[in-house]
């Protein structure tokens, strides 16, 4: 097994984050996972990847919960969760009454709670500055939900580097501005934001401000954007609709990035080589 990130295509066509990562010392790690529709997919590919019928994930982190990023995980749980072995399971969810706060997005939670029972033993709640190791790879909390919460639900997302043969990926969920600006006032000019990738926050469709990519001065973006969203073209046309996928495109042009990897591409796999001695 190598050190791979890899960016799982959508099932529904809509936006959503799921990745697996694979350590060379032959840990599987899940990020997110995406909608119900997207579970069965995530599984195919984490047997494709073991070489195993019930595969085993040593880890499973998720940013936040909204449906297009825990739903998979629940539909799992609910209807499949024979099929696999999971190590742990980290995340940091605020309280159901905040999350339900913001019309349609409480069932996601709602069923989460009611099926925690069954993967209770395998929870760790993570909060900023933890630090776990998951064979070769290591993460850094750099950010969870604290009791100062305020704003959209997405503003609740767990951020975290992950550094993995030598290379640093910043993982930044559905982050918007606020958060952004959380994240700035905590590390700028620290160097602890920089990173070699950088999953585009909110599917690069918002998210955090220009300042945030600027700090991370990424080499390669990972963006969970397909086609119409990548275009911001619900219908009308290329950039017509109200996203700002292609304004943040811009700033990444901008900043010099030249290796994108787009959803709207179908799945993205990237191998992270060692570095090469001179």
């Amino acid at each position: 097994m190598k050190n791979t990130i890899c960016q799982l295509n959508s099932v529904t066509g809509g936006q959503m984050n799921s990745y697996v990562v694979t350590t060379a010392d032959e840990k599987i790690i899940v990020i997110d996972g995406g909608y119900r529709e997207d579970a069965e997919n995530l599984l195919a590919h984490l047997r494709e990847t073991t070489g195993r019928d019930v595969p085993h994930v040593d880890a499973w982190f998720m940013t936040h919960a909204h449906g297009d990023h825990i739903d998979a995980f629940n539909e799992i749980v609910e209807k499949h969760w024979d099929c696999l072995t999971v190590g742990k399971i980290y995340y940091n969810f605020p309280s159901v009454q905040y999350l339900c706060r913001e019309p349609g997005y409480g069932r996601c939670i709602l069923d989460f709670n009611r099926l925690l029972p069954r993967f209770a033993d395998k929870i760790e709640i993570v909060y900023q500055g933890d630090e776990y190791d998951v064979g070769e790879a290591h993460f850094e909390i750099l950010y969870s939900p604290n009791g100062e919460l305020r704003g959209y639900i997405n503003d609740t997302s767990v951020v975290f580097m992950m550094t993995l043969g030598g290379k640093r990926m910043l993982f930044l969920g559905d982050a918007e501005p606020a958060e952004g600006e959380r994240l700035l006032a905590l590390y700028k000019g620290s160097g602890k934001l920089k990173a070699d990738y950088v999953q585009m926050a909110h599917h690069g469709q918002g998210g955090v401000r220009r300042e945030v990519y600027e700090e991370i001065a990424p080499t390669a973006c990972f963006w969970c954007a397909p086609d119409w969203l990548w275009n911001n073209d619900a219908g009308g046309g290329f950039n017509t609709h109200t996203f700002k996928t292609v304004i943040v495109r811009g700033w990444m042009e901008e900043l010099g990035v030249r290796e994108h990897y787009v959803l709207m591409n179908g799945t993205q796999k990237v191998e992270i080589l060692p570095a090469v001695e001179e």
